[in-house]
């Protein structure tokens, strides 16, 4: 039996200390943007049994709780029970309207251990009241809202002490603002950017970082790349780590730092150091990947299994990566990219890629940053071989493989 195409995209919610809290997680039917309820129902369907049941919640999202957008049929259907209730969050979609039947769905879905959550609120009609016992977090669209309106609705709201979530937050005043008054969750383009998820300068040890990734890259000698880990203990740790992790089936422990070098390899080498450029960036105090390094993994990985599908050589595979992973390295460290690139040693390919989106390393770039927002709609015209389905199938196993290694690494 044949799935429905399907397409997903995924945003970041973040609390108020920029610590993730959830993601959104957005489906379509088709690349028709204006596809019929049924079909809604059905790629709704297909995407629940595929990212649920044979890929697993805990791959897609984590420890995290994922934001589903329902319609009324949706909402109404049976297919929302298979959802496990302690990690979703049920998102009636503004579409909705609200009468005695979805108040009564509420209260039943409430009650079975579900949180509830409304989109796209403007306002507080006599209807939303009656189902406002039932909700447990109302997203507010600032775009829709006047500066007057905010504050009158968020007034309204507070005594009934739901969680208040600011959508659509594109800039710092808009999100001080809603800080002030009293937010409680943030999403928008401003979170999901990369420049705001990082605003802090390199530390050493990412320089460091930057430093071993153009040696391997140049192919330096084992030996000169030994010194630079020497030099850094925290980074000598973490490899010694990961190595005696994935290494255990040699039958020995690894004891030096040239053993790990060895062991591990060079292809290895340079990819776990493109993915810790990005984990020693996380801001939060328990060490748990940031947004930005999770994107960054997960862009990469996505355009290499493209690449792979496209049936590009193992070589162009690695570039595919090299070029999704270093996309966010000016947002990491707040610099120009090409200043950042000059050390690395790229081939013009990759450098080009990412530094003016050309050839068809910078058009898959282009591809999957589009699979990432869910106003765009991907344009998979210069790609025959590909599909919507295969563009969500590998972005969902980016995503699984991203939470599996955050897991190894000890994000």
């Amino acid at each position: 039996m044949s799935q429905q195409p399907f397409y997903l995209a995924r945003q970041p919610i973040l609390d108020r200390n920029g610590k993730l809290y959830a993601y959104e997680l957005l489906f379509r039917a088709s690349q028709q943007n204006g596809a019929l309820i049924s079909d809604d129902v059905a790629a709704t369907s297909a995407v629940i049994h595929y990212a649920f049941s044979e890929l697993g919640v805990q791959h897609v999202l984590g420890q995290h709780k994922g934001f589903i957008n329902l319609s009324r049929e949706m909402l109404l259907s049976d297919l929302v029970t298979l959802l496990p209730k302690e990690q979703v969050v049920l998102e009636l979609l503004e579409t909705i309207e609200v009468d005695d039947v979805i108040v009564i769905r509420c209260q039943e879905l409430k009650k079975a251990g579900y949180t509830l959550a409304m989109d796209d609120v403007v306002s507080i009609g006599p209807r939303m009241k009656d189902v406002l016992p039932w909700i447990d977090i109302i997203k507010l669209d600032l775009l829709a809202m006047t500066e007057a309106d905010l504050p009158k609705v968020v007034k309204q709201l507070k005594p009934l002490h739901v969680q208040l979530l600011a959508e659509k937050v594109d800039n710092q005043q808009q999100f001080e603002h809603c800080q002030k008054l009293g937010f409680h969750l943030y999403q928008g383009y401003y979170f999901a950017k990369p420049t705001m998820l990082q605003g802090k300068r390199a530390n050493p040890s990412q320089v460091a970082l930057l430093n071993l990734l153009g040696m391997v890259l140049g192919d330096a000698e084992t030996e000169d790349i030994e010194q630079v880990f020497k030099r850094q203990p925290d980074l000598t740790l973490s490899l010694m780590r990961l190595v005696n992790s994935v290494g255990s089936g040699i039958g020995r422990r690894i004891e030096s730092m040239h053993q790990a070098i060895v062991v591990l390899g060079r292809q290895q080498l340079k990819r776990w150091l493109q993915i810790l450029i990005f984990s020693v960036s996380s801001t939060s105090d328990d060490q748990e990947p940031s947004p930005l390094m999770q994107l960054a993994s997960t862009r990469g990985k996505q355009m290499e299994l493209l690449a792979e599908q496209l049936r590009w050589s193992r070589n162009e595979q690695d570039q595919a990566f090299t070029v999704g992973m270093l996309s966010l390295l000016d947002a990491l460290f707040q610099q120009p990219l090409q200043a950042l690139l000059e050390p690395l040693n790229l081939s013009d390919a990759v450098t080009e890629a990412l530094l003016q989106r050309t050839g068809r390393y910078g058009q898959l770039l282009d591809l999957v940053e589009c699979s990432e927002q869910p106003e765009r709609t991907p344009d998979l015209n210069p790609w025959s071989e590909l599909t919507l389905d295969s563009l969500s199938h590998t972005q969902l196993t980016a995503l699984d493989w991203v939470m599996q290694l955050s897991k190894t690494t000890g994000g």
